[in-house]
């Protein structure tokens, strides 16, 4: 009997004394008690009648015990679905429903809002909470460290996950077994994992870069994770001499930036820090390499494709790219009406293909077929080119074009430009309303520290550098900009917020 992707991820650890987790209090869990763990999780998985292909729905904070339960589904057979944290009950309702979750894991503060729900669709809930007590491990805690894994096919589903559903109803994206164990195979050898390596793991596990990326890599390589529950500074400033590896969203870098205990000498040590989940900016990628020597390795992903493109191991990383395509990844700009291939330099939409490339929308075959070429290629909704020198870059999301008097405007071009000015932390550009062109650009700005930006002065900045039809109509100074617990810009709330910004007197 075979299991792809637990036998190549969690078998060859069987038995083997090796750490794999280690906890911020110190305390560490080898693979073997990890596989332990889930085992146990898999056996109250099957008793409570799940079976091969049903979907398990977990809304847990981040703890050995939630990392194990992916574990038990991936042996058991179970479709794994992790649900962010930060979702309400009735956000999580059309989830469970639309997945049709035979089980849902909830942490205990949980239980009474979502029981009513579990109790109408017939789904089992049972609690796990952050500290890895509940119902849950209370059912495991007499079961056997052993359990007789599924058999289970490469294209066969081992996780369902939601996209953020900001243009409409989230999609359920299927990865197979295949998907994600390729995708793992591809990125440990990409970025040189062994089993040397210590990973500083402070990233979500609801999502494809905490679990998929980052836990995935690890436990291919035979490696071990310092499993913090969250970005805190004062713990990655104390656990960073312990590890060799980062993972993390550019608002980790810019926070370790910020600590004057972050030094060139702190992170001596590494051998990598990794960023992606959102666009990094060059300043950042600068200022990064000056204070530690290290550039930091940006790449490119995306919930229904796991990674698709990295900068090089060995060779340059460039700020404002996310690299070449990886390994058994095709990747090609189209034109977005006709599909044709477009000549390198020119700005499209991205389209991929590989092993790492996802079954399709759950119970979605019409939107399936409107993004998943029936030659293999996902059309990825982002906009990008290749540059002369074969990398990749993303000028940003098709949603996010700026038609303005029939001129196309690509937000990131702006925003390179405002990020360079004086007293500017970082910017988004969004699309307005506007009574003559039927849409215009506007620039949202965050202050640097302690400065106030010179909007006049920016303007002119713009004036001499870009197009007229590019000049942003308004420059609108904020605190901050919003963002999702990724780091990604939400650009359809500044959308939102700022809709009337121009028909305003």
């Amino acid at each position: 009997m075979t299991n792809p992707l637990y036998d190549g991820l969690f078998a060859p650890h069987a038995g083997h004394d090796t750490p794999f987790l280690i906890l911020p209090d110190g305390a560490i869990l080898t693979h073997s008690d990890f596989l332990g763990q889930a085992a146990r999780l898999a056996h109250v998985l099957v008793k409570a009648g799940l079976k091969p292909g049903d979907r398990l729905a977990a809304q847990v904070h981040k703890s050995p015990q939630a990392l194990a339960l992916y574990a038990a589904c991936v042996q058991s057979g179970v479709v794994f679905l992790p649900l962010n944290t930060a979702y309400t009950a009735t956000e999580v309702t059309y989830f469970i429903e639309d997945s049709g979750a035979r089980m849902v894991v909830c942490d205990g503060k949980s239980e009474a809002a979502l029981a009513p729900l579990a109790d109408r669709l017939g789904a089992r809930l049972t609690v796990l909470n952050a500290d890895g007590s509940g119902s849950l491990s209370d059912a495991a805690s007499g079961e056997s460290k052993q359990f007789e894994t599924a058999t289970r096919k490469g294209d066969d589903l081992a996780a369902l996950l939601y996209t953020s559903g900001t243009t409409g109803r989230s999609k359920g994206a299927m990865l197979s077994q295949d998907n994600l164990l390729s995708n793992a195979k591809v990125l440990a050898e990409e970025w040189r994992f062994t089993a040397a390596d210590t990973l500083l793991h402070a990233l979500p596990i609801f999502h494809t870069h905490g679990l998929f990326v980052a836990t995935n890599v690890s436990l291919i390589a035979g490696g071990a994770m310092i499993f913090l529950p969250k970005f805190d500074l004062d713990a990655v400033l104390t656990h960073l001499p312990r590890s060799t590896v980062m993972m993390g969203v550019p608002t980790f870098y810019t926070r370790l930036l910020d600590s004057p205990q972050f030094t060139h000498d702190s992170a001596a040590h590494m051998r990598l820090f990794v960023s992606g989940s959102a666009p990094l900016l060059a300043e950042t990628h600068a200022r990064f390499s000056e204070v530690t020597g290290h550039a930091i390795l940006e790449r490119y992903g995306m919930t229904e494709t796991n990674m698709n493109t990295s900068n090089p191991y060995d060779g340059a990383r460039r700020a404002g790219t996310v690299g070449f395509p990886l390994p058994g990844t095709e990747l090609k700009i189209t034109d977005p009406d006709t599909g044709e291939t477009l000549p390198q330099g020119e700005v499209g939409q991205i389209e991929v293909r590989g092993a790492n490339v996802f079954q399709g929308y759950w119970q979605m075959p019409e939107k399936t077929a409107e993004e998943l070429r029936a030659d293999g290629f996902f059309i990825t909704g982002d906009l990008g080119l290749i540059d002369d020198q074969g990398y990749v870059q993303i000028v940003g999301r098709g949603k996010d074009l700026i038609i303005s008097g029939g001129f196309n405007i690509y937000p990131k071009e702006i925003e390179l430009v405002l990020d360079e000015q004086p007293g500017v932390l970082e910017s988004a550009v969004i699309a307005v309303s506007h009574a003559d062109f039927g849409e215009a650009p506007v620039g949202i700005l965050v202050s640097a520290p302690g400065q106030a930006p010179d909007t006049d002065a920016i303007m002119e900045a713009v004036r001499k550098q870009l197009a007229r039809f590019k000049h942003p109509a308004r420059l609108i100074v904020v605190d901050e900009l919003p963002r999702n617990t990724m780091g990604k810009v939400q650009k359809n709330v500044l959308r939102d917020q700022f809709a009337d910004i121009l028909t305003k007197k």
